[in-house]
Parts: C-alpha cells; structure tokens; sequence
C-alpha cells in the first residue's frame, strides 16, 4: 500500500502520525481536515480523535462538548474564510452522519448563491457520487489560499491548541 493509500485507509491514525495531508489543525478532541473533494470550496471535516468512537454518545459528556465546540470553531473558521474569498457563499451546514465511516466525524459544507437551483435547500449528498468523485473538483494546490485561510482563521479564533 503506497502512502497515498494508507492516510485514505486510516484518516485518524495517519493525522495522529502526521502523515494525513488534509490535516489543517489539532484541536480538542479532534482533527480538523479540508475535504478531498471541494465541489463546495471550503468543504472540512472533523475527525475525532479516537477511532474507536463511533458515535457522539460514545464520548464522556465533556469530551462531547469538546467535540462540538471544536466543531463550531471549524465552522466558525471556514465561513470567515469562505465569506472572505469565495463570491456567492452563503451559509455553512453542518452534518454528523455516520453512515459510511464508522468514527465520530462532522462535515462542514459551504453552500453558494451559483449552486444550481434543484440543489439548493437539498443535501449535499444529493449531488451524487459521480459529482463529489469529479477529479475535477478533487482537492489540489488551486485550493491552497483557500485552506491557508481556513488555518488563518483557526488560528486567529484559538491561538492556542493541543498538539
């Protein structure tokens, strides 16, 4: 298995090993990462801290709201970064699902004023695989300012983060 590969294979344990290349931050509880796919520029996730957690409820009351606010601090983050460099963005869902990926994890999803109309006031997901597979809008270093920022923002909301 090439590196690639592997960080795919184990997105919490690679960010713990520092070899996950979407990794933005640490932050309480959780990895912040960017999205391999940014048909919605700005697209993050948060990535528990433990694969071993598979849903919200399996967190201690106070690592659970760590979680959250970690999660609201992304959020937080990646509007004031969308809303500063990304025209017609509008608003940022937010979406702990758990279908597919077996650990704690949050998507944050940018949402924009050009998104075609029979996709807005719907989920992300309904784009469908084909669009958010696209090799097109596959993460790349077009989106490096884009995730500079988001870091930017992280960093001016909380300075100060575990390692």
């Amino acid at each position: 298995m090439d590196a690639v590969e592997d960080w795919r294979a184990d997105r919490i344990g690679s960010a713990r090993r520092g070899t996950n290349p979407t990794v933005l931050a640490r932050l309480p509880q959780s990895y912040a990462v960017i999205g391999v796919t940014q048909l919605l520029p700005g697209y993050c996730v948060l990535l528990v801290d433990d694969p071993r957690v598979d849903r919200l409820t399996d967190l201690p009351r106070q690592r659970r709201l760590e979680f959250l606010a970690s999660m609201d601090l992304l959020g937080e983050a990646v509007e004031a970064a969308c809303r500063a460099t990304q025209p017609g963005f509008r608003r940022l869902n937010y979406e702990i699902l758990g279908n597919t990926d077996a650990y704690l994890h949050a998507h944050l999803f940018p949402r924009y004023d050009w998104e075609p109309a029979e996709r807005v006031g719907h989920p992300v997901w309904l784009y469908g695989t084909e669009a958010l597979a696209d090799g097109a809008v596959a993460l790349s270093a077009r989106h490096d300012g884009l995730r500079a920022r988001i870091v930017a923002e992280l960093d001016r909301l909380a300075p100060v983060r575990p390692l």
